[in-house]
Formats: structure tokens, sequence, C-alpha cells
């Protein structure tokens, strides 16, 4: 949850620096999320390809490249796998 207020307040002091030097930010919050998500996406197009050329299918593909874990990372309060834990 750190993570999440840190980037919270590190993208609001860069609002406050914009706004006190009279700049405007380079994108619409929203023009800039969904380009944030297009890199997150574009990084996992070749993974999961890769894995779908040898006969994978796409769900089982995007879970073997862990792409929500990467796309998404650890939401609050999710519960992490025990490494140590024996299956």
């Amino acid at each position: 949850m750190k993570l999440y207020v840190s980037s919270l307040l590190a993208g609001m002091l860069a609002g406050v620096v914009y706004h006190v030097i009279g700049v405007n930010s380079p994108a619409p919050p929203t023009v800039a999320l969904a380009g944030l998500l297009g890199m997150l996406a574009g990084e996992q197009i070749l993974p999961v390809a890769r894995r779908m050329m040898s006969g994978i299918r796409l769900k089982a593909a995007w879970r073997e490249a862990k792409c929500s874990q990467h796309m998404f990372g650890s939401l609050p309060g999710a519960k992490l796998p025990d490494a140590s834990a024996k299956d």
C-alpha cells in the first residue's frame, strides 16, 4: 500500500510544481493512463504470442506469462503465495 500512496504523492508533487511554474501537464490524466496501460499490455504481447505459437491456448499462455501480476501488480490486500509452502 505504501507504493500506491508514494506514487500518488509523487504525482501530486509534480502537479504542484507544474502549477507553480505555469506549465500545463503534458497529457490529460485519462490519456496518460491509457498510454501506460498500452505500454504494460505491449510488453506482454511477445511472451503470450510465443506460448500461443507453441500450441498453448490464450488463457493458459496469459497465466504462464504471469501477465496479470505484471500488469496489475499485487493489489492491496492480496495474499502473496508463500514461497516456503510445499505442494
